[in-house]
């Protein structure tokens, strides 16, 4: 169990700040400096996002505890967006 825990220096990078693009995209800045974008529109078919093809709704969204958040208690792995954006 204890190979499971992992200290905070092995985890990823953290989203810092976060902007709304068209196309469901978001532009994040991470804890490590990098901006990166990052493409959300493949998650809109899962059941928990599909609230967020509602523009408004995904354009509502922020980063708060390390990644971004929607209202509704949705949110995003980090480390899923880090991998997953390219940088700017």
């Amino acid at each position: 169990m204890e190979d499971m825990i992992r200290g905070p220096e092995e985890l990823g990078p953290r989203v810092r700040s976060v902007a709304a693009l068209s196309g469901y995209r978001l532009d994040l800045m991470f804890s490590n400096g990098e901006r990166r974008i990052y493409d959300a529109a493949p998650l809109l078919d899962w059941p928990a996002y599909r609230a967020l093809k509602d523009e408004s709704v995904f354009s509502s969204a922020h980063a708060e505890y390390g990644t971004v958040c929607w209202p509704g208690d949705v949110d995003c792995c980090p480390d899923r967006l880090y991998r997953d954006s390219v940088p700017v």
